[in-house]
């Protein structure tokens, strides 16, 4: 391949994987990217789990073979059947050595090359190819993976020359992995609490949007847990900001914990000293259980005085839910009736009968003129 046509299938790789949208695109671009450029007819882009020493393989691209799938679930392999890696990263790249591509060929390591005979060649075999050129992947100076281009039994055999452009291809590919995970880290905080780790107010925002309109199409239950933490501002005015913090980080714990018993429930902080549980499918009665255990345990904390909670969900007699307005402000009407008569359980909306106060308190026009209510207004 001319030095011309390499500098075009170096850039349409690097825009390839700048025009992905999550992970598994930028994955599949590099993919295929790579093996294009090295007139492959396979393409493999694998990560190395330190934590559990393993190689794992994240998308296989090209003519793959009936084991193969696109975005494999468990396709993974001990580090210690590729003791090149092992080599490379703790022998010849610690002693200054580059990270340089190496060939292999389905009758072993190529001529003069680096690699070793293991399972990467009788994975050749096995699957009809011919040859293979691996390219470690270097990420913020530590090895993150490695790019894997094959070519079928009938193919030329990958050359040095192809090695020493495998190993230009796993840079480019290293630098559109870090740009895709600064912007998965960036959408990650920006619905992310600092303080608690929980969701944000703006990821409820976007699942609770999502969740209305799933149950006007196929009436999935919807349920909403709003919470407020009883004297925090005690807390704080007594022991510091630092101690009010961490009951806000303890309290949230317990929320993780006690949403982690609804399956697919979000659990947010709010701001200030509001949290909810937002749960999709299980039935109201399942939330309301829930709700009852995240007050006990609340209750049981050092600090603070426990939680005023308040439940809305679709299930119950509180009318038609047409908009996340509404159901917010039903279980916020819910959990201020909680704090005004003191509960120690929750209160939930749309359980008292045809004149419930908690659906009268949430309709009524001027609630949100209130001084009082704080959560949910300018809510679409």
């Amino acid at each position: 391949m001319g030095e011309d046509r390499r500098l075009a299938a170096v850039v349409a790789l690097a825009q390839g994987m700048a025009a992905a949208h999550d992970p598994r695109e930028s994955w599949r671009a590099a993919a295929l990217g790579a093996c294009r450029a090295l007139s492959g007819n396979f393409a493999a882009l694998s990560t190395w789990e330190r934590e559990l020493g393993r190689l794992r393989v994240l998308v296989n691209v090209g003519d793959r073979a009936p084991d193969e799938e696109e975005f494999p679930e468990g396709e993974a392999y001990p580090v210690h059947q590729f003791p090149e890696i092992t080599e490379f990263l703790h022998e010849r790249w610690a002693a200054g050595g580059e990270p340089d591509a190496w060939v292999e060929t389905a009758f072993g390591p190529a001529s003069g090359g680096f690699g070793y005979c293991h399972q990467r060649v009788a994975a050749l075999r096995r699957r009809g190819r011919g040859c293979c050129v691996v390219a470690p992947i270097v990420l913020h100076g530590r090895a993150w993976g490695e790019l894997y281009v094959a070519r079928s039994a009938d193919d030329p055999v990958f050359d040095r020359a192809d090695a020493d452009f495998a190993t230009v291809l796993a840079s480019v590919v290293a630098a559109g992995i870090a740009q895709i995970e600064q912007l998965e880290e960036a959408r990650r905080l920006a619905f992310t609490d600092a303080l608690t780790g929980l969701a944000n107010r703006r990821a409820v925002d976007a699942h609770l949007d999502e969740a209305i309109e799933r149950h006007r199409r196929d009436g999935a239950p919807v349920s909403l847990v709003v919470c407020d933490i009883n004297g925090l501002k005690r807390v704080n005015d007594t022991r510091g900001h630092a101690v009010g913090d961490r009951l806000l980080e303890r309290f949230g714990s317990v929320l993780s914990l006690c949403g982690a018993m609804l399956p697919g429930a979000l659990a947010a902080r709010l701001g200030g000293d509001e949290f909810c549980l937002l749960a999709v499918g299980p039935p109201a009665d399942d939330v309301v259980k829930i709700a009852g255990e995240l007050c006990r345990r609340a209750a049981e904390l050092e600090l603070g005085d426990g939680v005023a909670c308040g439940v809305a969900s679709t299930e119950n007699a509180i009318g038609p839910v047409h908009s996340a307005r509404r159901l917010f402000r039903l279980a916020d009407a819910a959990q201020y009736q909680a704090k005004a008569v003191r509960a120690a359980k929750p209160v939930v909306a749309g359980r008292e009968g045809p004149d419930d106060p908690v659906v009268r308190l949430a309709d009524e026009p001027s609630r949100e003129t209130t001084p009082e209510r704080r959560r949910f207004r300018g809510r679409r």
